[in-house]
């Protein structure tokens, strides 16, 4: 069976390439291993889809080449992804930082795309996995349905995240055949795992929640944090642990409106004497201030010293984690095919021509609140004017 094009994998980049490449009158197949197309967009925003941001830029996004994305998120921005959703009448709502989600469900957005690929007469194709990649005269894929035929490739079959809803390691093992670089891969936007003492100490406390500025490997982000009964989850954790590394403290501000040594030591100049813990808890949660302050003591009871050093507990909270939650929690695939390896304006191999790679699988991984989206949609939409 031949095709112009086989698309490996029916998630948002994979459909929005053969959809493109579909209007320019190409024979587009898509080969999904699981039963139904969009199984990630499904699950994704609770069940919303949080589709894209209005706040895209380059700097939202992970890489060994951090210049790499800027011509696809150039190409084709938020606002054309939302002019989309608004043809279909999809309605949509913002929450904060810019995050965009669908009033409804998430479904409205795979409907949508596959209603597209049926107007560009693209072949969608579910319970189908490719098997295996070769090339002779043109690209053979072996499938689960038999040999199927292609003068153009894309691999767009995600990461190694969510390995329940089908993740494998696809993209990375037929890159490595054809010769292609592969940044070391790891979970990202996933829960930290504590130690066993820290364990011990606070995951007790699970489900308290507290306004933190978290701070690991170079990055910083002011989000919430929740405590969890393995460790630390919550926005500010996830976006911090796409750049930490085994072996790296992660430093949590808590109460950042707030300079807790100069407030504590006024109230003391004042001559209150309340417990450390429950003036603490004017600004850190209750049960995590009782945790955190010195048991019994009140304010009059302690030393500048001892003071000064129970703000800096707090500010920051130094913790060292164990790990993560790995890949079945981690909402993306941090690393994958090497930039180097593929042109920024189509995303065709620079070695194999007719190979191209766009999506998670490439080493471009966004920040939480809608980013990996919007370079689903990027990658895609540029490679399917390409391909």
């Amino acid at each position: 069976m031949h095709f112009d094009v086989i698309v490996v994998g029916a998630g948002a980049a994979g459909l929005m390439c053969a959809i493109e490449a579909g209007k320019r009158g190409r024979r587009v197949a898509v080969l999904e291993n699981n039963s139904r197309a969009g199984s990630k967009i499904l699950i994704s925003g609770g069940g919303r889809c949080n589709f894209t941001n209005r706040q895209v830029t380059a700097r939202n996004f992970l890489s060994d080449n951090p210049h790499f994305a800027k011509s696809a998120l150039a190409r084709y921005t938020p606002a054309d992804f939302i002019a989309l959703i608004e043809r279909h009448g999809i309605r949509y709502h913002e929450k904060t930082l810019g995050q965009l989600f669908c009033d409804e469900s998430a479904r409205q957005v795979t409907e949508m795309l596959l209603a597209e690929c049926r107007a560009a007469s693209v072949d969608v194709r579910t319970s189908c996995p490719a098997r295996d990649l070769r090339k002779a005269d043109e690209f053979v894929v072996d499938t689960a349905a038999g040999e199927m035929q292609a003068r153009t490739v894309v691999i767009a079959s995600g990461g190694l995240s969510i390995p329940k809803m089908g993740a494998t390691d696809f993209a990375y093992r037929i890159a490595r055949r054809f010769g292609l670089r592969v940044v070391e891969c790891r979970p990202a936007l996933v829960p930290l795992v504590l130690n066993d003492d820290d364990r011990a100490r606070y995951c007790d406390l699970a489900g308290v929640s507290a306004d933190v500025i978290a701070a690991t490997g170079g990055a910083i982000f002011r989000e919430k944090m929740l405590i969890t009964h393995q460790g630390l989850s919550g926005p500010a954790i996830l976006q911090a642990s796409s750049y930490w590394r085994p072996g790296q403290a992660v430093a949590l501000t808590l109460a950042p409106d707030c300079d807790l040594a100069s407030e504590l030591t006024a109230r003391k100049k004042r001559g209150e004497r309340g417990a450390l813990k429950t003036i603490l808890a004017d600004h850190v949660p209750k049960r995590l201030a009782e945790r955190l302050a010195p048991a019994g003591q009140t304010l009059n009871q302690i030393s500048d010293r001892e003071l000064a050093a129970a703000a800096a507990q707090l500010q920051p909270w130094v913790l060292t984690p164990a790990g993560t939650e790995g890949y079945a929690k981690a909402e993306v695939t941090a690393g994958g095919i090497d930039t180097s390896e593929l042109s920024s304006k189509t995303f065709e191999s620079h070695k194999v021509r007719g190979l191209y790679f766009i999506g998670e699988a490439v080493d471009v991984t966004g920040h939480l609140g809608g980013f990996n989206f919007q370079w689903a949609w990027a990658s895609g939409y540029c490679a399917g004017q390409f391909v």
